[in-house]
């Protein structure tokens, strides 16, 4: 690959770190790849984790990507709204190679109407709103659907990131960066899915987060509604 490859992470407040920083550690080590950034400024953009990022370039001035990744978080709710940051994907989603998302990301690019008809991975809490988008749920790490990937919940973008580089410079870079960043995952509990923590935990994770639920249900709906209304 002599030219560069132009990877954009999506910048936005309220972001989880993890589902783009787990991700860019890997992709921005990967053969000619460009990393960059992108907000609407450059001033630093704050996590949920109460760590700020530090975009490189803006919407105005980011260069066509090859590959775009949206990541999940708190803020996905208000950002799925933002006409702003939706016409950027749009645009970008136009000429890159690849559409891609972690966690909760891909309700983003479903209020962008980037995943209509398109399987998608999404965290599991949040999984079955994507029909309200046109997009077909799909429970798993990753999933690949034509030119579109993405990740599921949070620790899911390491794998999502791994499948990428197997997709774009092949298996061996691939599972050379997995030894590299010693990726060997022994958790020490089985439960970081919803078929292995039990009804009785899975139950109570719903209900911390009910008025969560509720609320981006809602925002899901508006959006989806909208899009009728447009598409009418």
């Amino acid at each position: 690959m002599t030219q560069p490859f132009h990877i954009g992470f999506l910048l936005y407040p309220n972001l989880t770190q993890l589902d783009l920083t787990g991700p860019a550690q890997f992709l921005s080590r990967a053969p000619g790849a460009k990393a960059h950034y992108v907000w609407k400024t450059v001033d630093p953009v704050p996590s949920d984790a109460g760590l700020s990022l530090m975009p490189t370039t803006t919407f105005k001035d980011c260069p066509q990507l090859d590959l775009i990744c949206v990541p999940g978080g708190p803020g996905q709710t208000a950002l799925m709204s933002d006409e702003e940051t939706l016409s950027f994907l749009r645009k970008q989603a136009e000429k890159a190679k690849y559409v891609t998302s972690v966690c909760t990301g891909s309700l983003i690019l479903g209020a962008a109407g980037l995943i209509k008809g398109y399987k998608s991975a999404c965290h599991w809490m949040w999984r079955d709103m994507l029909p309200a988008f046109g997009a077909i749920p799909v429970n798993a790490r990753v999933v690949k659907d034509r030119n579109r990937i993405s990740g599921g919940g949070v620790t899911a973008g390491i794998d999502f990131a791994l499948t990428v580089v197997a997709e774009i410079w092949g298996e061996e870079a691939a599972k050379s960066m997995q030894l590299f960043f010693e990726y060997n995952p022994q958790p020490p509990f089985d439960c970081g899915s919803p078929e292995t923590a039990g009804a009785e935990r899975v139950a109570k994770a719903k209900q911390a987060l009910a008025g969560v639920l509720a609320e981006r249900e809602k925002a899901i709906n508006d959006v989806a509604a909208r899009q009728r209304a447009g598409a009418s």
